[in-house]
C-alpha cells in the first residue's frame, strides 16, 4: 500500500516538475534582440556610404532596432565579403556591396569565398548611373575635349577609380577599349579616396555617382562631362551615348546580403523593412536630397539578376582580357 502511494507520488511529481521545467523555460527571443551590422566594403565618403547613412536612419523603424554601419575597406572589396561571409548565419552581420564585388569580381580574381553560394540577397535599393568628373580648373569643358587629349598624349592622362574591377574601373575600361584610349588607371580604396585623388590633382579626372556630387556641384569644385544612363542625369550634361560611347556602360546595383544559412524569419523580417523602407516618405525625401534613385527590388527578384549578371560579366572579361 505504502509502496503504492509512492509510485503515485513520485509519477505527480514527475508531471508537475516537467510542467515547471516546461514554463520555466525562456522563450525563443523574437529577431531582431540587437542591433544589426552592416558592412560596407568600402572606404568612407563614397556613395555606399552616403546612402547607408540614409538607411540607417530610417530603417529602425520598421526592423525595431538600431542597424550600425561599419567600413571595412581593403582587397578590392574582398576583406568585408569575407567578413560577413564567414559570420554566424543569424542575421545580424549584413553586406552592402555592388554589382562589381559581387559577380563580376570572382572572374578575375581567387576570391576566399564564393559569392553565389556564400551569400543571399535581402533587397536590391536601387541603381546609380556614374559620371564622368573633372576639376573645376581643368582645361577639359567636355568629354570630347578630354578624349581629344588621351589620343593626342597616349598614356598621359591619369584616371583616379575606386579599385581594380570596381564600380567605375569596369566602365573605364570599357570607354577606353570602345573609343581605343590609352589611359593610366589608378586604383584607390574607394569613391571617396579616388574623388580626393582629383581634387587634391592627382589625377585627372574620376567618375563617381549622383550621392557623391551634390555637394561638389555646389560649391563648383567639380564639372561633370557626361553621365551613364538613357536620361540626362545633370541639366546641360550629356549621357555617353550622345557622346558616341554605346552599350550597357556605367550602373551599379546597390544591395544588401546576409550569410547563406540566415534563419529564415530573419531573412523575412530582414526583406519586409528593406520593402516597407522602399515606401517611407522620409527615405524617399533623404535620398532625394542626394539625387539618387529608389528602385527597390525583393531579394528573390534581384538573385534572378545576380544569376544574369554571372553571365553577362564572364563575358565582359572575357573581351577585356582578350585584347
Amino acid at each position: 500500500m505504502f509502496s503504492t502511494i509512492i509510485k503515485k507520488s513520485l509519477a505527480v511529481l514527475a508531471i508537475t516538475g516537467g510542467a515547471f521545467a516546461m514554463s520555466a523555460a525562456p522563450a525563443l527571443a523574437e529577431y531582431p534582440e540587437k542591433p544589426v551590422t552592416m558592412v560596407i566594403p568600402l572606404s568612407a565618403g563614397g556613395s555606399h556610404d552616403l546612402n547607408a547613412r540614409i538607411i540607417t536612419s530610417v530603417i529602425p523603424s520598421y526592423l525595431g532596432q538600431a542597424m550600425i554601419v561599419r567600413l571595412t575597406p581593403g582587397a578590392g572589396g574582398q576583406k568585408g565579403s569575407l567578413e560577413v561571409a564567414r559570420s554566424p548565419a543569424d542575421g545580424y552581420t549584413l553586406l552592402f556591396s555592388h554589382n562589381y564585388l559581387d559577380m563580376l569580381q570572382q572572374y578575375v580574381d581567387d576570391l576566399p569565398y564564393d559569392p553565389m553560394e556564400d551569400f543571399i540577397p535581402i533587397a536590391r535599393v536601387n541603381y546609380a548611373a556614374a559620371s564622368i568628373v573633372v576639376r573645376a580648373d581643368s582645361p577639359y569643358e567636355t568629354f570630347e575635349d578630354l578624349v581629344a587629349d588621351a589620343k593626342a598624349r597616349p598614356g598621359a592622362l591619369k584616371i583616379g577609380h575606386s579599385g581594380n574591377w570596381g564600380a567605375f574601373f569596369v566602365p573605364a575600361a570599357q570607354i577606353m577599349r570602345e573609343l581605343e584610349l590609352n589611359i593610366n588607371m589608378i586604383p584607390y580604396p574607394g569613391g571617396g579616396p579616388a574623388m580626393q585623388a582629383l581634387l587634391s590633382g592627382d589625377s585627372d579626372f574620376t567618375m563617381a555617382f549622383p550621392s557623391a556630387l551634390g555637394e561638389l556641384l555646389k560649391s563648383g569644385d567639380i564639372r561633370v562631362l557626361a553621365s551613364a544612363g538613357d536620361e540626362r542625369i545633370f541639366e546641360g550634361v550629356p549621357t555617353l551615348s550622345e557622346v558616341g560611347v554605346e552599350g550597357d556602360i556605367g550602373y551599379m546595383h546597390r544591395f544588401v546580403l546576409a550569410p547563406a544559412g540566415t534563419p529564415p524569419e530573419a531573412v523575412e523580417k530582414l526583406r519586409t523593412a528593406f520593402a516597407e523602407l522602399a515606401v517611407d516618405d522620409t527615405f524617399i525625401r533623404l535620398m532625394g536630397t542626394l539625387g539618387e534613385s529608389i528602385d527597390p527590388m525583393t531579394g528573390d527578384e534581384y538573385q534572378v539578376l545576380r544569376e544574369q549578371q554571372s553571365v553577362t560579366y564572364k563575358e565582359l572579361v572575357d573581351a577585356l582580357t582578350s585584347q
